[in-house]
């Protein structure tokens, strides 16, 4: 892999649905990014797959190797294990977040993307960097 780009995502929520948000950390050699938003009403795993989708359409080009390390399994599996993609035949029927996923199935395939699962609130400094990331404003909705 040439020079990659690192995303370190988290998301949370305060009761499932409650109030939350998410961060992401980017860095491209000595360049970093920081970007975070809050929710008034939302959950923990929307906001894990909201952070994802959010690096990746913040990105300027496409054909990018990318790394994104999250400490969500239902984002990590979802991927890795072909999940995602066996919601798309069966129509994500029954599937919580069908949007957010067809939203990160639109960045899916512009870039080479690679997810590193992190054990969340462990010893990773950008992984807990993504926690610690002021939101904005909580804006009302989310897609919902």
């Amino acid at each position: 892999m040439s020079q990659h780009l690192i995303i370190y995502t988290d998301g949370a929520a305060r009761g499932n649905p409650g109030p939350g948000g998410y961060g992401i950390v980017m860095q491209w050699g000595e360049k970093m990014k920081e970007m975070s938003q809050g929710f008034r009403r939302t959950t923990n795993n929307r906001m894990e797959l909201m952070a994802v989708v959010e690096a990746l359409k913040s990105l300027k080009r496409d054909g990018l190797d990318v790394v994104i390390y999250s400490d969500s399994s239902y984002v990590v599996n979802s991927v890795d294990k072909g999940w995602v993609f066996g919601w798309v035949k069966k129509g994500f029927a029954g599937k919580k977040n069908a949007d957010l996923w067809q939203e990160y199935l639109k960045y899916h395939n512009r870039h080479r993307i690679k997810f590193v699962w992190v054990k969340g609130h462990a010893d990773n400094p950008w992984n807990n960097r993504c926690d610690q990331l002021p939101p904005p404003p909580p804006i009302a909705a989310n897609g919902w």
